[in-house]
């Protein structure tokens, strides 16, 4: 198993992999977007073959304007947009190593403070790997997040520099 940065080639693969296992979806331009704004936060995990069987899609947060937002009071801070692995290949840590790699860059390279997430309140696996193996905390509840109308836990992990 090999774990290495995105490149544009494998937008399809990640793609797919994210057809076969969540409901929440995205356009080919918004892999894209990531892949060449944000190109040190996302990873892939390939099998032996070259075959792309996780992945995890991050950005760093950008300053919100329209929400009252100035870029002197914005905190760098990352945000993991999606993470996904083929139902095959789980329980091998391969999130746990995807998240790591992702929250290492976005640390190292961007002086990120923090990086949060937000999970289906019903995703019991994802909860466990968040909360009880790296350490995030649930910073409040988000109701209807989800488009069929599921609750989110948004998540939050502070960086040590």
């Amino acid at each position: 198993m090999n774990i290495r940065t995105v490149r544009v080639e494998d937008l399809a693969g990640m793609q797919d992999c994210n057809l076969h296992n969540l409901p929440e979806n995205y356009t080919m331009k918004y892999y894209l977007y990531h892949a060449l704004s944000w190109p040190s936060l996302s990873y892939v995990a390939e099998d032996h073959n070259g075959r792309i069987v996780g992945y995890i899609l991050a950005k760093m947060e950008e300053v919100d304007e329209q929400e009252g937002q100035s870029a002197i009071n914005h905190v760098p801070h990352g945000h993991v947009t999606s993470i996904s692995v083929m139902r095959s290949y789980r329980r091998l840590g391969l999130a746990k190593k995807l998240m790591l790699q992702s929250q290492e860059a976005m640390s190292s390279i961007y002086r990120a403070a923090f990086v949060s997430l937000h999970v289906r309140k019903s995703n019991r696996a994802a909860l466990g790997l968040y909360r009880d193996t790296l350490g995030f905390t649930v910073k409040n509840i988000e109701e209807k997040y989800y488009a069929d109308g599921e609750d989110a836990y948004a998540m939050q992990l502070t960086f040590e520099h």
